[in-house]
């Protein structure tokens, strides 16, 4: 999956003869804190709700100041990893898509992005959550695979969260079993710390805890 597979048909750019006041009016309808602003098909900048509150609402945008080089934007090859690192590293709500002639093409918002997860064979698939706490010198996605597929289960999906001034890191594997209490029997056994688990039912009350609490902070 790539970034211009994601674009939205819902949000439309901002003209840089739209005000600041239509800005946020369409901001707040459509629950997101950024806009782009486009001429022609020129990505001039991404317009921030804050931004907008710190000049004069009632005037056009032409007139607030842009910076020269834009840099929160992807590209339409670029894959849905690189689209996600960089809406949380810029912690923007929508994220411009430019074609290779550095055309705007349209935009990624940030819900589309939650959709596409949440729609996604490995979180939609039954399972379970299994989070485990390994030395960096210690991973082997591969050592971790045999010793599911011992006990009859698969990885659907896995993923690494490195601590800052640490050589531990944390994986938490999304698996194909509903149960998992003697996989984690086997972890153990293998030397492994086990964090964290989750059977099917659990996962599922806590994902949807957890989407519903990110919605109602997005005002969706």
């Amino acid at each position: 999956m790539v970034a211009e597979n994601l674009i939205t048909d819902n949000l439309a750019p901002l003209r840089l003869e739209d005000t600041g006041h239509e800005a946020l009016t369409i901001m707040n309808l459509f629950g997101v804190r950024h806009l782009p602003v486009v001429e022609d098909t020129e990505f001039k900048a991404l317009l921030a709700e804050d931004e907008i509150l710190s000049n004069d609402i009632d005037g056009q945008i032409k007139n607030y100041v842009f910076p020269k080089s834009p840099t929160a934007f992807v590209r339409t090859f670029d894959h849905i990893y690189e689209v996600m690192r960089l809406m949380a590293e810029k912690n923007v709500t929508v994220i411009p898509v430019l074609n290779p002639e550095n055309q705007y093409v349209g935009m990624i918002a940030q819900n589309d992005l939650l959709n596409y997860f949440a729609a996604s064979s490995s979180f939609a698939e039954p399972g379970s959550i299994v989070v485990l706490e390994v030395g960096k010198r210690d991973y082997s996605l591969a050592e971790i695979s045999r010793i599911v597929e011992s006990e009859n289960a698969r990885i659907l999906s896995s993923f690494i969260t490195s601590r800052p001034d640490s050589q531990r890191l944390d994986v938490t594997l999304k698996l194909s079993s509903n149960t998992i209490q003697n996989l984690i029997a086997t972890f153990e056994r293998f030397d492994y710390v086990v964090k964290a688990s989750f059977d099917e039912s659990d996962y599922l009350d806590s994902l949807k805890e957890r989407y519903d609490a990110l919605m109602t902070y997005l005002n969706v």
